[in-house]
């Protein structure tokens, strides 16, 4: 089991990020072309952890296509699952405030063009965790009905599932309850469930983080995971646990695959401790791991760029004796 691939599906696009901090959008001026997509950041921050990640999704047959398929490909994540389209590649414009928060603006293009015919038949034949980031997996179009196979597909072979809603206002802000109401099958068949607060207090309409976790537990989501800036990650088990594991203080400069970094390098510890959910333990020391991962993250310009190795966060692990 701990051998076996974590398969990543959804978006593949390029972030131009704003390097004039503080300006944002509105104002910037200045951009960085970087590798991007909630999905295939999970992919290269469970690689950088030391695993071995599948990514299944399309690109445009253009520059920015080649881009993407050569960083992926530098990565080492196995590609067999990614297409190309005569759509554009999707791009996303992210601009970085002075604490690092962001804002977006997307350009959709071929990633919503993912259809079942483009997932290879033995996609999931050596999995053992699948993740789901919605960001625009949820939208109207082929990726969509490809979302919903491929999840009743993993379910039927028992794999994991982990989701993260990853909700975007650039893509969902005319339609916010469509969102959340396309998000509950997930809640209801994910075994891990990642949010930010921000996103815990929206989906849910609760006041307080321990209210918004009962709810989503009460769809059947065993361990969530609350991501909480600086402060670090609540963790919230079915079973009544609860916990706040702190993060590490850095410089944060772009906080952009941060969460992305965390649910990846989380992933790949629980897949290589062999899927053991039932050992809170064992997954609270996980989290502490991934927390320093995904801080180191915040610490560079980009997503992929910026995610550390598993020597360089084992580094820090192990200095602060977790």
């Amino acid at each position: 089991m701990p051998n076996h691939h974590i398969a990543c599906l959804g978006e593949l696009l390029i972030d131009f990020v704003c390097t004039d901090i503080g300006l944002g959008l509105k104002q910037g001026t200045q951009f960085l072309k970087k590798a991007g997509g909630a999905p295939a950041n999970v992919a290269a921050a469970i690689n950088r952890s030391g695993g071995h990640a599948k990514l299944a999704a399309k690109v445009g047959d253009d520059p920015f296509g080649d881009f993407l398929l050569h960083t992926l490909a530098s990565e080492g994540i196995e590609l067999s699952g990614v297409t190309r389209s005569a759509t554009p590649t999707t791009l996303a414009f992210v601009g970085l405030q002075d604490d690092g928060e962001r804002d977006f603006s997307f350009f959709r293009g071929a990633d919503g063009e993912l259809g079942w015919q483009d997932i290879p038949s033995d996609f999931l034949d050596d999995v053992s965790i699948v993740h789901f980031g919605a960001a625009a997996g949820l939208l109207d179009g082929e990726l969509y009905v490809t979302y919903r196979r491929l999840l009743r597909e993993a379910k039927q072979r028992g794999l994991l599932i982990s989701f993260d809603p990853n909700y975007r206002e650039g893509l969902w802000g005319k339609a916010p309850q469509e969102f959340i109401a396309r998000c509950k099958p997930w809640f209801q068949h994910a075994d891990i469930v990642k949010v930010s607060e921000e996103e815990l207090h929206f989906i849910t309409d609760a006041k307080t983080i321990t209210e918004g976790c009962r709810v989503l537990h009460e769809f059947g989501v065993s361990y969530i995971a609350v991501t909480c800036g600086d402060r670090g990650t609540w963790i919230s088990h079915k079973s009544g646990m609860q916990q706040l594991i702190p993060s590490v203080p850095v410089n944060a400069i772009d906080s952009t695959g941060a969460g992305d970094a965390f649910i990846g390098a989380l992933l790949q510890q629980i897949n290589q401790s062999g899927c053991r959910l039932d050992d809170q333990t064992q997954f609270l020391h996980a989290v502490h791991w991934a927390n320093i991962c995904g801080a180191l993250t915040c610490t560079q310009f980009g997503a992929i760029d910026a995610i550390p190795t598993a020597a360089e966060v084992d580094a820090i692990f192990l200095s602060r004796g977790a």
